[in-house]
């Protein structure tokens, strides 16, 4: 089963940076991006990157992260400025083959074909 790597440093205060990395060498796909979940509540999308370059963020994170990859498009970044304590939750990398528009990716997650990291745990103290 192919799955999505996620690392980054994953604790900070309030008011700091993170950047999260993950390694989408080992799928092909179209669009990709990062969600998020807290403790307690549901999962939600944070943002994602279309196939042409196109990005698009939930209300929540928008002007604070930034969503990324390299130009081999075998690694995908997050770069979270100014977090806040909500921000903490456990982050997710996943890409979609056939979801070509970040937009279509923010609103409708990956479909069955798509990819999943295994998380890693953000937490933002105050």
């Amino acid at each position: 089963e192919v799955q999505l790597a996620e690392s980054g440093v994953a604790s900070v205060q309030a008011g700091g940076s993170l950047r999260l990395s993950c390694d989408v060498s080992r799928v092909v796909y179209a669009s990709a991006g990062w969600f998020r979940q807290a403790e307690g509540k549901e999962r939600e999308a944070v943002a994602t990157i279309g196939m042409n370059g196109d990005t698009s963020y939930s209300d929540s994170v928008k002007g604070r992260f930034t969503v990324s990859r390299d130009d081999a498009k075998t690694t995908l970044y997050l770069q979270m400025d100014t977090l806040k304590p909500e921000d903490s939750g456990m982050y997710y990398c996943v890409a979609d083959p056939g979801l070509a528009k970040s937009r279509e990716l923010l609103i409708l997650s990956p479909g069955p074909h798509g990819w999943w990291g295994q998380g890693t745990q953000v937490t933002v103290s105050a």
